[in-house]
């Protein structure tokens, strides 16, 4: 099938689109009544995940309500850990849980169930890619290793991910150990997915924040650039974004280390040092959330400096992270209508 028409595959090419391509983070989510209908009807968050049926149709619902450019698998990063038998579970008001592993834990890890276990998921892209406009942009995605060994090593998250950050400082090599496992079996995954058809893939640092400089080049570069190099491998033409929230300063050098075909920018990225990364690549970003749930003025200011600011370049017009339960359906609506009238 031809992709020429998928606006987010010209702008991971280095084009400048005006009005650039748009997608949320989490778009199929609970600020949606449908997805909380469907949620209902499946069980269990993971049983969600795990249903061809039910994950692609909360995939497509934001799809069919806004005509986002992208449709995002509808998963969660804790499926690695998942199909590693860590006894992960989803737990009203308290997040994800499972089992801490320990340095035994580690070095005892197979990833040999974990091509079974994901067929479901890899169902799910192939579905996607039928049922979806043949110019909306199929993107899937997977945890960076740092971040999918933070709830590992405690077991649940945490505000600063301190158990996982001790964890490494008392014992670098099981940590890196870790970090190198989940690396070579999540870009086994993402090959999985773009073989199922995905057009690209985004890798999700949602903790790279906590860390300092030297941490940051050990646990989020490293690991990155030895998946993008492990994809590339084996699949040359991939496309990938990474997204490391709140790197900040550290985003310069995270891009040219990782390669990535795009980075993508939390609120908190300043909009002149955006521009300044946008020289280098295609960026993607970076509306605060909050201003979705505000609305009016909040929302029209927020969606205009971006666009005045980075709309020259190559831009997929995103949220800093994830759209929030709170947001305003009306709201995204609005967002939506905003971006895509600019010129």
């Amino acid at each position: 099938m031809a992709t020429e028409n998928r606006k987010i595959l010209q702008v991971l090419e280095g084009k400048t689109l005006s009005p650039p391509p748009i997608w949320l983070m989490r778009q199929a989510g609970r600020y949606l009544p449908e997805y909380r209908q469907t949620r209902a009807e499946a069980g269990s968050f993971l049983d969600l995940c795990y249903s061809p049926d039910h994950a692609v149709e909360v995939t497509l619902q934001p799809i069919r309500r806004y005509g986002f450019d992208a449709a995002i698998l509808f998963s969660d990063i804790l499926v690695i850990p998942d199909a590693l038998n860590r006894s992960v579970r989803f737990e009203e008001g308290r997040g994800p849980l499972m089992e801490p592993i320990d340095v035994d834990g580690i070095y005892a890890l197979k990833g040999d169930t974990i091509g079974s276990h994901l067929s479901p998921v890899i169902e799910t892209v192939s579905r996607l890619r039928v049922a979806l406009p043949a110019e909306t942009t199929l993107l899937g995605f997977c945890g960076a290793p740092w971040t999918v060994a933070t709830y590992m090593i405690a077991g649940h998250g945490t505000p600063d991910q301190a158990p996982a950050r001790l964890f490494a400082y008392r014992n670098p090599e099981a940590f890196d150990h870790l970090l190198a496992f989940l690396a070579d079996v999540s870009a086994e995954y993402l090959i999985a997915q773009i073989d199922a058809g995905a057009d690209a893939v985004q890798i999700f640092d949602s903790w790279a924040g906590v860390l300092g400089e030297a941490e940051f080049e050990r646990f989020a570069v490293k690991p990155v650039r030895r998946m993008i190099d492990a994809v590339r491998s084996q699949r040359p033409s991939a496309k990938i974004i990474a997204f490391a929230k709140g790197a900040g300063i550290l985003l310069k050098h995270y891009r040219q280390a990782v390669d990535a075909d795009a980075i993508g920018l939390d609120w908190s990225v300043p909009l002149s040092f955006a521009r300044d990364l946008q020289k280098d690549g295609p960026v993607q970003g970076n509306l605060d959330p909050m201003r979705v749930v505000a609305g009016g003025r909040a929302l029209d200011d927020g969606i205009d400096a971006i666009l005045q600011t980075l709309g020259q370049g190559p831009l997929i017009f995103n949220l800093g992270h994830g759209i929030t339960p709170q947001a305003n359906p009306d709201h995204v609506t609005a967002l939506v209508n905003r971006v895509r009238g600019h010129s």
